[in-house]
């Protein structure tokens, strides 16, 4: 393509579904009310980790490290959507476009090695219980929430400016949110640099947790079906129940979203599942925790009837 197609770009329109403005006006009601249950959810899990004693132990300070993730995460993208939405003009500027982009997929990636680090929490609780306080010590675990923020935004930081810094021939993205894959269709000229980078980034931050985390599960399991007693095994069980589900709810929905095949046909149904990928897991999280772990709904009852009486106080 010519140098003369080349556009400077100061501000890009985020046009996804901006065709169907009563779908608009329904994604706009439920987005913001799944918002306010994500801050909500998460902010509780995070109060009670918090105030509840019983929580301090190495999994509910990964479990709020989570929560607080999963509140950043969202936000680096709702709110601004939310506003997209209602705007006529449908603009970000490009740096607005750079920050949502690098924060959204740092945090994604993020998530990524938090969900393996806390496999490995319970890896080490259920394997090796008796020396569980001592490789899980408070100082291994702050650096392993540390570098999950690190080694996240270190698979970020290349594609995302290497697709910045590449001339764009036009500034419409047919997407709801500045996405990497959206940004990448409007860029002039090679782009395979590019999606190498973000083939070996998904390789690396997808698929490698994932095989750690189906490891660290098949030695639990191994663990758990030798343990002699029903109730040791239902109790072992129950600690890992919730973070399976999430896990399965996260991987299901990342690699059913970016392995299935594209189609034009279904551009509309793969742009709202896209973002509701980015929803509804943080949404369910604090309640899959809640439903299937003992200490999380005592702590929330425990939290709840306190309230109750200070009010009739």
């Amino acid at each position: 393509m010519e140098k003369g197609n080349y556009t400077a770009v100061t501000e890009f329109f985020l046009v996804g579904l901006s065709y169907y403005p009563s779908l608009q006006m329904f994604l706009y009601a439920i987005c913001l009310m799944m918002y306010l249950v994500i801050l909500l959810g998460n902010s509780m899990i995070i109060t009670i980790s918090i105030l509840d004693p019983h929580l301090h132990t190495r999994m509910y300070f990964f479990l709020g490290n989570l929560s607080f993730l999963d509140m950043c995460y969202t936000s680096s993208f709702i709110p601004q959507m939310l506003i997209t939405v209602m705007s006529e003009r449908k603009s970000i500027s490009f740096i607005g476009c750079a920050l949502q982009m690098i924060l959204s997929f740092g945090l994604g990636c993020t998530e990524c090695i938090l969900l393996a680090v806390m496999a490995f929490d319970r890896y080490v609780a259920i394997c090796n219980p008796l020396r569980y306080t001592i490789i899980m010590n408070s100082g291994l675990c702050i650096q392993m929430a540390a570098w999950t923020r690190i080694l996240g935004y270190l698979n970020t930081l290349l594609p995302s400016v290497l697709a910045l810094i590449k001339p764009f021939c036009g500034n419409i993205i047919d997407h709801l949110t500045c996405e990497i894959l959206a940004l990448l269709k409007i860029i002039c000229g090679d782009i395979f640099i590019n999606v190498l980078l973000l083939t070996l980034g998904s390789i690396l931050y997808l698929l490698t947790p994932l095989l750690l985390i189906f490891f660290s599960y098949v030695f639990i399991l191994s663990t758990i079906l030798r343990i002699n007693s029903s109730e040791g095994r239902k109790k072992a069980f129950s600690t890992c129940s919730a973070h399976l589900t999430v896990v399965t709810l996260f991987y299901g929905s990342a690699l059913f979203m970016y392995i299935k095949p594209k189609s034009k046909d279904t551009k509309i149904f793969d742009e709202i599942f896209g973002l509701s990928y980015g929803v509804i897991t943080p949404m369910l999280n604090p309640i899959i925790y809640s439903l299937r772990n003992k200490e999380v709904k005592d702590a929330v009852e425990k939290l709840l009837l306190r309230n109750l009486y200070l009010k009739r106080m």
